[in-house]
């Protein structure tokens, strides 16, 4: 089960989240943060402006599930994730794009 299983219609977005053992939280974030993931007590936690429009927000849900799916919170060296940051956030962002193609 993953992301593009979604996109086909062949799962639900509850689907994938329940598969995913995450949960999606809207929080009022600062202007120009549309969201952001973190792991805590094995549960994947996405946090999404709630004051971004409809479709911001499920491109930002898109965006997050991505990084769960490429793996990108298991990352083996957590000290190092602050200096590849742009590239994890490249990664998903093509990630999707591949698949909306």
């Amino acid at each position: 089960m993953n992301i593009n299983n979604l996109l086909k219609s062949e799962i639900t977005q509850q689907d994938l989240i329940n598969y995913l053992n995450a949960s999606v939280i809207y929080e009022k974030l600062p202007t120009g943060i549309y969201g952001f993931i973190f792991n805590y007590d094995n549960i994947n936690f996405i946090i999404i402006n709630k004051n971004i429009s409809y479709y911001k927000k499920k491109k930002t849900l898109l965006h997050e599930l991505a990084h769960i799916e490429l793996n990108q919170l298991c990352q083996a060296d957590k000290d190092l994730l602050a200096f590849h940051i742009d590239q994890y956030e490249d990664e998903a962002d093509r990630y999707i794009k591949f698949l909306l193609k």
